[in-house]
């Protein structure tokens, strides 16, 4: 009896033994998951937005030879979703029609050098500002009598539609003068300068004078009026009210330009900063 006694306790004994030791291994398994499930959660949070671009406005965005879209504009938001927590997604898209994607809801951010007008504001939301522009003058071969501006009023002279070049030149020449030649890219316009089409183009500076640097051989030189031309300030843009999207970009802004990053892709793209 004592005997039976004695196997029935350490039969009980062995059995609290492996049931703490279930549980401590299962505890274990269990504290060993809880950093990947919580890997896997915050990978599954990170949104993806897409992004609208232009991608005819080198060095700000533009296509490679394996029509990839790549550029300043590219680099900078880029970098701006890994701090701000988010990815995007680009996709080309042509300027023209580009500002009717936000509220239709086929882009949740437009990056393509756009420049923040008290105008847009009223459709869009703006990031803090990433870029500072100025309008720039790419005057025609053997073209000798435009040294400022107000040499371009008696003047042909291309623009991208609906840029803010447009409206400079709007206002000096105009809105319906025939001697403002309207296309779809600043590269067309400038092409039509190159084949003598117009005297001059006008457009913002990062892409005039990157065209005209690539472009030696067709003699065009640039002309800059810093009194004529105010200074711009690019900005991401997205849907009115937005502000959720928003925070998260101007802290990506702030976080980039705090550790050099902004610097280092500015200087990849335009020299020292």
């Amino acid at each position: 009896m004592k005997q039976n006694r004695r196997t029935l306790l350490a039969g009980m004994l062995l059995t609290v033994f492996a049931l703490a030791g279930c549980g401590q291994k299962q505890e274990a398994q269990q504290q060993a998951s809880e950093p990947q499930a919580a890997a896997s959660a915050a990978g599954g949070e990170m949104k993806e937005y897409v992004v609208g671009t232009d991608a005819s406005y080198a060095p700000f965005e533009f296509q490679n030879d394996k029509q990839e879209i790549v550029g300043f504009d590219v680099d900078v938001l880029t970098a701006v979703a890994a701090k701000g927590g988010f990815k995007v997604k680009f996709v080309n898209t042509p300027w023209e029609g580009m500002f009717a994607t936000l509220p239709q809801g086929d882009r949740d951010i437009l990056s393509s050098a756009i420049t923040i007008t008290d105008e847009r504001k009223q459709s869009m939301d703006f990031s803090d500002p990433y870029f500072e522009a100025r309008q720039l003058i790419a005057i025609g071969k053997g073209v000798t009598d435009v040294k400022s501006f107000a040499d371009l009023k008696a003047k042909k002279v291309a623009v991208q539609t609906g840029t803010t070049g447009d409206e400079v030149v709007q206002k000096l020449l105009g809105k319906t003068n025939p001697n403002i030649k309207r296309f779809e890219s600043m590269p067309l316009a400038l092409k039509e300068l190159e084949g003598g089409g117009v005297d001059a183009a006008v457009g913002d500076n990062g892409v005039v004078a990157n065209y005209v640097a690539n472009n030696p051989q067709n003699g065009m030189v640039t002309g800059e009026d810093t009194k004529s031309f105010a200074p711009e300030y690019y900005g991401f843009a997205v849907n009115k009210g937005n502000k959720e999207l928003l925070d998260k970009i101007n802290t990506g802004i702030k976080a980039i330009k705090a550790d050099g990053t902004y610097d280092q892709i500015f200087k990849k793209y335009f020299g020292t900063k």
